[in-house]
């Protein structure tokens, strides 16, 4: 894997795609800086050598126009608390001001450069703006994960102009390598946790998982279709009555493969999607009607603890139950606090998809994981042994 410290940084105008893509207050400011700090050691990295860091990123979803509420300016000024130095801002990503304010730009010094979706041709994939970015650079480095399943302009096409120039920052290369030791380890039992509430959103993750893990916990609202497949009245429960059959081949395979599929005892039901609803413990083969299954009951999080707690290696990925409301987040967070306990103890614990991290950081557990991935999106394409055209640009380059 070409990482940053392959290439010569020294004087050289180093362009850095990153993912900047943060949550924003109503005033604009910066609500969460967790992606801004995850690429701060590839920023110093490259401003220690004596490079001149050109940054670009995306933030939210312009319709490829600017929009003052999706300016990078405002991510400028958190940059340049967490860098401890000034950060140069642009208005244009490509243009005559763009250029200036490269070619004013001395070694060491940083420069963010304005929101590459506010133009058509990033989203696009096209070759003509991809060739106006790479103008900007000597050396490209991709360190936007999170953006690694998405062929535009600056995130894949941009590195054809960087043959033997261009490699992954630290924030891609810790993702590819901590996601290979989920799904290439060989420190065995490995475990990984699906929740979530659709099945059919897991299916290939789920086939992709069997060959490399061997007990799989089947938890939050996709479990209701496993049951139903088998016969079980889940009430009111989500159910994907479609993917009926899709549930009884998933079981046949994990079977054909020998991983142990692991599925919720109990649940803790209520009679109508709130956080004030009445709530009873029940079986999750029979949920009365009416009612539905909103977390995981206390045998469920029992069994579940005791297979984290002998696993070796584990993924998690999906909550448990409804978290967001404290009455329903019992089972994610007791869960969440299990695997905690056993990274201490040495287990590696990766935890990808956005409910999961949210999950982990609304409980003040994010520290106690071995790895969080940024990705999102990516990390689940990954997963199911997609090639990202982000990281398959920068193995073309070498």
């Amino acid at each position: 894997m070409k990482t940053l410290e392959n290439l010569f940084l020294a004087g050289q105008r180093v362009l850095i795609r990153v993912d900047f893509n943060v949550p924003l207050t109503e005033k604009g400011q910066v609500a969460n800086d967790k992606r801004i700090v995850a690429t701060i050691p590839t920023l110093k990295y490259i401003v220690e050598q004596g490079g001149k860091a050109i940054i670009l990123s995306h933030l939210g979803r312009p319709k490829a126009e600017p929009e003052a509420k999706y300016s990078l300016r405002q991510v400028a000024e958190a940059l340049a608390v967490r860098m401890g130095q000034p950060v140069n801002f642009c208005d244009e990503a490509v243009g005559d001001k763009a250029t200036e304010a490269v070619k004013a730009l001395a070694a060491g010094e940083i420069l963010l450069l304005e929101n590459v979706r506010f133009y058509p041709g990033e989203e696009q994939g096209d070759p003509t703006f991809a060739a106006a970015l790479a103008q900007h650079g000597d050396c490209y480095v991709n360190d936007a994960f999170g953006t690694a399943h998405r062929a535009h302009a600056s995130t894949t096409v941009v590195a054809n102009h960087f043959k033997g120039k261009a490699a992954f920052g630290y924030v891609m290369a810790a993702e590819i390598e901590n996601v290979n030791r989920v799904l290439v380890s060989g420190e065995r039992p490995a475990l990984a946790i699906v929740g979530g509430s659709k099945v059919s959103s897991k299916i290939n993750i789920l086939q992709r998982l069997m060959d490399r893990v061997d007990h799989i916990i089947i938890g939050g609202g996709m479990s209701f279709t496993f049951i139903k497949a088998r016969g079980g009245e889940v009430g009111e429960s989500i159910c994907e009555m479609d993917h009926l059959v899709t549930a009884r081949a998933i079981e046949k395979r994990a079977m054909e493969k020998n991983v142990q599929l692991h599925f919720p005892i109990d649940v803790v039901a209520a009679d109508a999607f709130a956080p004030e609803a009445n709530t009873q413990i029940c079986a999750i083969e029979a949920i009365p009607a009416g009612w539905q299954g909103l977390d995981a009951g206390p045998e469920t999080i029992k069994a579940f603890s005791r297979v984290v707690r002998q696993a070796k290696t584990l993924l998690w990925n999906g909550p448990l139950g409804v978290f967001e409301m404290e009455a329903f987040a019992h089972g994610t967070k007791a869960v969440g606090e299990e695997i905690a306990k056993a990274t201490k103890e040495g287990q590696f614990s990766l935890v990808g998809g956005g409910d999961s991290v949210s999950a982990v950081e609304q409980f003040g557990l994010s520290d106690r994981m071995s790895y969080i991935s940024t990705g999102g999106g990516a990390m689940l394409e990954y997963l199911e042994g997609k090639t990202l055209p982000g990281i398959q640009a920068i193995l073309d380059s070498e």
